[in-house]
């Protein structure tokens, strides 16, 4: 699933967490879209594996959670602080349990080519894709973004409403051209010189050619 679709399941995780506690405010919100995001950093490592742990993120936060309960009402706004980290790492939780549910890591996932979905740290394996989302990009992933964002940006305002929809823009736009730009990059890295290839991670050059 793009990224873009996991920060917004985070800020209606994080606009969850606001409604329950309305005193993390707007913290936990942003907490809750970049802890969305944040396990597909490892992108640049092993992806879906470096920092995809749904058990450990999801069991970090329930600590975070108990303490911002058991802080509430004392100094130094601690209680909004552990809300904000629970909120951050429910939002990574559900991402790396959200992407066995999409397509595999292969170059064109569409073509439903591996078996790699989320790494199981706890059985030291990896989980197959369901491919419900058949790939990033997929006109269903579009739809499952929009179906998280349009509620979102209705109950936000200001700045957050412009940001969420910025990124039904930017997610509307890749899922168009999702595929072209494997095409092109194939391209770009036949031309690319030596230094410039030594800046691209080694694992995404070797699927690019």
């Amino acid at each position: 699933m793009m990224a873009t679709t996991h920060a917004l399941a985070g800020v209606l995780i994080g606009l969850a967490t606001a409604a329950l506690f309305p005193v993390s405010g707007a913290p936990v919100v942003l907490a809750g879209a970049l802890g969305g995001a944040f396990p597909d950093l490892d992108v640049l490592a092993v992806h879906r594996r470096t920092l995809h742990f749904p058990v450990g993120y999801a069991a970090l936060g329930t600590v975070a959670a108990g303490l911002a309960v058991l802080t509430a009402g004392g100094p130094y706004g601690a209680a909004t602080w552990f809300l904000t980290a629970a909120a951050f790492l429910a939002a990574a939780a559900v991402h790396a349990g959200m992407d066995v549910f999409g397509g595999g890591l292969e170059l064109r996932p569409w073509e439903a080519t591996s078996n790699r979905g989320v790494y199981d740290h706890f059985n030291g394996r990896w989980r197959a894709p369901k491919r419900w989302v058949r790939y990033d990009g997929a006109p269903e992933d579009f739809a499952l973004a929009l179906a998280l964002g349009l509620p979102t940006a209705v109950a936000l305002q200001g700045t957050a409403r412009v940001g969420v929809l910025a990124l039904l823009v930017i997610s509307g736009t890749y899922a168009l051209v999702r595929k072209p730009l494997v095409d092109g990059g194939e391209r770009l890295v036949r031309w690319l010189p030596a230094w410039a290839l030594r800046l691209v991670p080694e694992t995404l050059i070797e699927d690019l050619r």
